[in-house]
């Protein structure tokens, strides 16, 4: 994903920056509200982190500019600000989740993803990769408008690397988005479901490839190598 971080403190900025990063994210960071907005204007990216208290143009007004032009990218709002009054105002003024300072870093990432998620589940719109399709709206993958059989989990694993096909993504990374089941999945565990996956796949044009020592790759037969 490409990922803008507006937020002042050069230490927290830097840090998210760093962990997004080698997560295999794009991140851009700004340091105040008027030039986010600017940014805001004529570029896209996938989701937004925003801190409120911020120089030039506060976080809830860059957000209220945001919405009122019809900008739905996905904003997770992350401030020291920890009261009722501005939580609603923020999720009123459009916010998609709101975590408060200090806080983890990996609650911070799987709220990310589960506002992207959502935010493609609303748009109703579809992720495509080669002949490989997930139907946003109906959470179902297709292969040539063929329905593809998975398990909630096997559709786990293949949503988290078609969301970021042509990145690696690790086993722990995958560990994590499966997070949501109480027991742990162990790396033998995530090598299973990757094998079954591939299995369902099979010669369809879509390649998942291990990329050893670092974790999966999802692309197109056609995608060049690299």
């Amino acid at each position: 994903m490409r990922i803008l971080v507006v937020e002042d403190d050069d230490t927290i900025a830097e840090a998210l920056a760093h962990s997004l990063g080698r997560g295999g994210h794009i991140v851009e960071r700004l340091a105040d509200g008027a030039s986010a907005d600017d940014v805001l204007h004529s570029q896209s990216f996938d989701s937004v982190i925003l801190d409120l208290g911020l120089p030039k143009l506060d976080g809830l007004t860059l957000l209220r500019y945001m919405r009122d032009r019809g900008d739905n990218t996905p904003v997770l709002i992350l401030s020291a600000r920890d009261t009722l009054d501005v939580r609603i105002r923020g999720l009123d003024a459009g916010a998609d989740d709101y975590i408060y300072k200090p806080f983890e870093m990996a609650e911070l990432e799987a709220r990310l993803r589960a506002v992207t998620r959502r935010a493609i589940a609303r748009s109703g719109g579809d992720v495509v990769v080669g002949p490989l399709r997930l139907r946003a709206s109906e959470r179902r993958f297709f292969v040539d408008e063929q329905p593809l059989e998975l398990s909630p989990r096997e559709y786990a694993v293949l949503e988290v690397l078609l969301l970021r096909h042509g990145q690696v993504i690790s086993k722990a990374q995958i560990q994590d988005r499966l997070s949501d089941w109480n027991e742990e999945l162990t790396e033998a565990a995530i090598e299973l479901y990757i094998h079954r996956v591939r299995r369902k796949l099979g010669d369809c044009g879509v390649t998942i490839r291990t990329v050893r020592g670092f974790g999966y790759l999802l692309q197109s037969d056609d995608a060049p190598a690299g």
